[in-house]
């Protein structure tokens, strides 16, 4: 075989064990891989005259040597290199600091090249590196910055770089058909990475970029529109013809009636129930919206049509509070249904797996307990998975596989603004609750700083002595030296000495084991404890009436969503709620946030502001949303580019040729379809 631009990095002569390791640490693996490494960054290091540049601009300034370099040391490891340098008729001071070694490149009487930062106040520059004396004005462009680490600098990754373009730039493929280049006006794929590596100027960046950018989302909605497909395609068997009289019976027997949401959600859920399509649905709901009746809906509506359910969650906390709900909801009817965690004893788990194989249960709830080999459905016709960003996609496909194709339908209490759902579920449907049940009472949010925690305190001990129970959540487990943040482990105990032993203090944080955490959470859910002091952890699911208080220390060091769905872990109870943000922000942006908090209880109105003030990137602070990232595409500022790409991935999905054509074939092996035969043709 022949090379390919999907060759191992290792073809390349620089890279070594040592390098690859470092190379892997990056996610670069193959030759593509390193030359999709785009920089983040440019420098300008064009020369240029002292009547140019402005205070604080990094600029490249060209002179002559007028004095020796004089190195001072200060503390073991810290020093300072200044000299000067005559520039036309003016002199200048340069200074470098914690660069020793570049004594021996500086000579007086001799020309030189600096790139660093003016300062305007002073007439000095502050050095970064010395480009040489031979630097010309075609010569010097922009220089490219990259992600590195440690075991790999900046200078490796571009020599390793030019050298992959100059071996494999002939077989760099064309990604995006060439009626849409034309279309859209993009350059070459071989001639945009070259741009975004060596660029010369602003404009050619910006036409690389605008390539790159485009191929990131085209790529990545098509394989969204193939999965779609596919979804659409397997679906052509089971039909969930449930009787819509019963059905109606059951929601009329509920203690309250559904939101004009919720019916709406009913409506759409249950609409794909019975058809003979495949369901593939994603359910938002803000905290508190009542998704939990729209499942337990779906969940009667498939027992009904005789087939069984799963709903899988990720904590046994949650697998249990859905348990005791759905249990009340289906007590008079004929639903038979079974609770399987890993807490479940062997005995029992032998009885449940006995039945469920026989049909004789329609429910089984549980965590990753459901995706285990020897668990095996009769007739699974429908699966359920409650926080589905906490599962990964193979877990998800392992309990989809235990039936003939079921429906599938994903719920999040995560809210997602529509910017986001159309790139991170575009493979989905999209169910939306945007209506809180009526008489639920808002929960009142004030911010507050550190300096005032005392009379919060004080506040959270009148709830206490009413009967209620308080969260205290903090941002990190033990003392960090890089971040001034309090600590669950500190707070826990100068609460344990303010409220012992009048009310009991608990803690819970993600180094404990499963089983601590289970012990700790039924504690504080029976009132054996009053105030519990946590991490995150407490995030998602957790449902404990009694406590009307949520305190969030270093609350701007949080995004508007992760505060919301903290904040939804109280007001659960006919008890009135409160929510403190102890913060000190250090910027407009800050105080922004905390106002935004205190003025709307709305989530799905707090996440878009997040996109706003934070970025796509923190919204969900980890991966776990499984929200895309792309490496140059910013699907709030490139969001044209995200719509455009969308509009004709769903165009193309549909047309018989993409799948044949070899016009297509260097796209099909980009998206992992290039032997897979046609979807959905005759």
């Amino acid at each position: 075989m022949g090379k390919s631009i999907y060759d191992p990095v290792t073809v390349l002569p620089q890279v070594g064990a040592k390098r690859l390791e470092a190379l892997h640490q990056l996610g670069i693996f193959t030759v593509l891989d390193l030359l999709s490494h785009y920089p983040f960054r440019y420098e300008d290091i064009q020369v240029k005259d002292l009547s140019e540049i402005e205070d604080q601009e990094k600029v490249t300034l060209k002179g002559d040597v007028v004095s020796e370099a004089v190195l001072t040391r200060f503390g073991p490891k810290k020093n300072r290199l200044v000299f000067r340098m005559a520039i036309d008729h003016a002199v200048i001071a340069v200074t470098f600091f914690n660069q020793p070694y570049l004594k021996s490149k500086i000579h007086a009487g001799e020309e030189i090249a600096v790139f660093g930062k003016w300062d305007d106040k002073r007439k000095s520059l502050t050095g970064m590196k010395i480009l040489g004396a031979q630097i010309e004005q075609e010569e010097a462009g922009f220089e490219s910055i990259y992600s590195a680490n440690k075991g790999i600098k900046q200078k490796t990754i571009l020599n390793l770089v030019t050298e992959a373009f100059a071996r494999y730039e002939a077989l760099i493929p064309e990604i995006i058909p060439a009626y849409l280049k034309e279309k859209y006006r993009l350059i070459s794929h071989r001639d945009a990475i070259y741009a975004m590596h060596f660029p010369t100027s602003e404009e050619q960046t910006k036409q690389a970029r605008r390539e790159v950018v485009f191929e990131e989302f085209f790529v990545f909605q098509m394989k969204m529109q193939v999965l779609r497909k596919q979804e659409k395609a397997v679906g052509k068997g089971t039909e969930l013809t449930y009787n819509v009289a019963d059905l109606r019976r059951f929601i009329a027997s509920l203690p309250f009636e559904l939101t004009n949401a919720q019916k709406r959600v009913v409506n759409e859920i249950c609409g794909d129930l019975r058809k003979s399509l495949h369901m593939h649905r994603l359910l938002q709901g803000d905290v508190g919206s009542g998704k939990t009746i729209v499942a337990a809906i779906a969940l009667f509506a498939t027992s009904n049509a005789g087939f069984q359910s799963a709903l899988m969650v990720p904590t046994e906390i949650l697998a249990e509070q859905h348990m005791e709900s759905l249990v009340q909801l289906f007590d008079p009817l004929e639903v038979r249904i079974a609770l399987l965690t890993g807490s479940t004893k062997t005995k029992m788990r032998r009885e449940i797996l006995t039945e469920l194989a026989n049909g004789e249960l329609d429910v089984l709830i549980g965590t990753h307990a459901l995706i285990q080999e020897d668990v095996s459905f009769h007739n699974l016709g429908l699966v359920i998975t409650d926080e589905q960003h906490r599962f990964g996609v193979n877990q998800r496909k392992i309990l989809r596989e235990k039936g003939d194709h079921p429906d599938v339908l994903f719920m999040t209490a995560t809210p997602i603004p529509r910017t986001l759902a159309i790139t991170a579920y575009g493979e989905m449907d999209v169910s939306i609750i945007d209506e809180l049940p009526a008489g639920r009472i808002p929960i009142e949010t004030t911010w507050t700083r550190p300096k005032n925690f005392e009379h919060t305190l004080h506040f959270i001990e009148t709830q206490l002595r009413k009967g209620s129970q308080a969260y205290v959540i903090c941002p990190l487990i033990e003392e960090s030296e890089s971040l001034d943040v309090k600590n669950a482990t500190d707070i826990y105990e100068k609460l344990q000495a303010y409220y012992e032993p009048n009310f009991q203090v608990g803690l819970l944080h993600g180094k404990m084991k499963p089983a601590e955490k289970e012990a700790v959470m039924e504690r504080f859910k029976n009132n054996q404890l009053q105030v519990l002091v946590s991490t995150t952890v407490i995030e998602v699911g957790v449902n404990v009436p009694n406590a009307t208080t949520m305190v969030i220390y270093d609350a701007d060091r949080f995004g508007l969503s992760q505060l919301h769905q903290l904040r939804g872990r109280v007001g659960r109870g006919t008890k009135e709620s409160y929510c403190i943000l102890v913060a000190n922000p250090k910027n407009d942006t800050g105080i922004e946030r905390m106002k935004i908090m205190t003025e709307t209880t709305d989530g799905f109105v707090l996440s878009e502001k997040d996109l706003e003030l934070r970025g796509a990137g923190d919204l969900f602070g980890s991966k776990q949303s499984g929200a895309p990232e792309f490496k140059v595409g910013d699907i709030i500022g490139d969001f044209g580019a995200l719509e455009a790409a969308r509009n004709e991935a769903a165009l193309l999905v549909n047309q018989e040729a993409f799948y044949v054509s070899p016009d297509y074939q260097s796209l099909r092996r980009e998206i992992g379809i290039e032997n897979m035969d046609s979807l959905g043709f005759d």
